[in-house]
């Protein structure tokens, strides 16, 4: 017999001595289709470095690892790295989409709608479409963050 999982009733009911037949429905019915995924790409960050100003108010200097960037489209997120020297800044901007700053080294205060948290290796923060956010670095060495969020539509 085919036992019924709690909160369900079993559809039919199986003596071990009939035989199993299939119905031709089940017979005809197809696999369905899988699409094709575009092959991995492996990236190294020293392939991707960009020296610049932090975006949002060019405040200070960092570098940018934009990892992402070298996976070809179509794709749906956007995968970065971005060292905020001492005393430079991501500038507070309006996020269109969800996004998260996970800290890897250093120390930083990121803020969310005038909400101020202070960040340090291996915290992050789960910022949210619509608010107001920048990040800020704190201390005696650059902060390293990794960004994530959707691909802009």
């Amino acid at each position: 017999m085919i036992a019924a999982l709690p909160g369900f009733r079993a559809a039919a009911r199986l003596s071990t001595a009939a035989p199993l037949m299939a119905c031709a429905a089940c017979a005809l019915a197809q696999e369905p289709k899988v699409a094709e995924a575009p092959p991995m790409v492996v990236v190294d960050e020293a392939d991707v470095t960009v020296r610049e100003a932090p975006p949002h108010g060019a405040i200070g200097m960092s570098t940018a690892y934009r990892i992402s960037d070298a996976a070809p489209q179509p794709r749906t997120m956007e995968f970065r790295r971005r060292v905020l020297d001492v005393g430079s800044a991501i500038g507070e901007h309006v996020i269109a989409h969800d996004e998260v700053y996970y800290v890897t080294a250093g120390t930083g205060i990121v803020i969310s709608d005038g909400v101020e948290a202070a960040l340090s290796p291996g915290k992050a923060a789960y910022l949210y479409d619509g608010a107001v956010v920048g990040i800020r670095q704190t201390g005696s060495e650059p902060l390293s963050i990794i960004i994530a969020y959707p691909v802009a539509r």
